[in-house]
């Protein structure tokens, strides 16, 4: 699969070989469904608490007698029963994340890359060099189209862009390790690094 390769001021830069194994598979929803279920799941908090009858602070002394006022039979005001007592079953700090086979993960993010390669979402650049002024880069991405993009570097990202980049709303930039399923769909373009493809071919082969 042949994409070609152009500068961040919209000159052409000759052309890229992309590997079929990567960018050329049918996308399944299905394993993409499964793979940002995890992320999300992953990244949630849990950190949610409400207080048991233990926790809650009224006193502990009984109420009323046991027999004879015809009510039901209570031994304090901490009950789940009464009003700003304790909660039964409620949520307590736990994780929410669940396992997932790494080889799964990885065939999510081919899919992933795939999806936005057959949908025409693909833009490859020759490299990630900016001077670190974020209004001279704001221009180029507004010349090139991107309304909201993510741009996938090489092992490092290049520190001029990144600081220029780091005001523009709607683009963001990762190093390949950060490269993943969530963040490659939720975005209208995705820009790959020469340096970005070659190491995404490394890890995922």
């Amino acid at each position: 699969m042949k994409l070609d390769v152009i500068k961040l001021d919209g000159g052409k830069a000759g052309s890229v070989e992309l590997n079929e194994e990567l960018f050329g598979l049918e996308p399944r929803a299905d394993i993409l469904h499964r793979v940002v279920r995890w992320q999300r799941n992953n990244a949630q908090a849990g950190t949610h608490k409400v207080k048991t009858r233990s926790e809650t602070s009224y006193s502990t002394k009984k109420i009323y007698r046991q027999k004879g006022t015809g009510g039901a039979r209570h031994g304090d005001r901490n009950a789940p029963i009464f009003r700003k007592g304790g909660i039964y079953k409620g949520p307590t700090p736990r994780s929410h994340g669940h396992e997932l086979p790494k080889k799964f993960r990885k065939l999510g993010l081919k899919h992933a890359l795939s999806a936005k390669a057959r949908a025409g979402e693909l833009v490859v650049i020759e490299d990630a060099a900016a001077e670190g002024k974020t209004a001279a880069l704001a221009k180029q991405v507004a010349n090139l189209g991107w309304k909201r993009a993510l741009v996938i570097d090489g092992a490092q990202v290049n520190e001029g862009f990144a600081r220029a980049a780091r005001n523009i709303e709607g683009l963001d930039i990762l190093p390949t390790m950060g490269a993943n399923v969530y963040d490659i769909l939720r975005r209208d373009t995705l820009v790959l690094t020469k340096a970005g493809v070659e190491a995404l071919e490394a890890r995922l082969k």
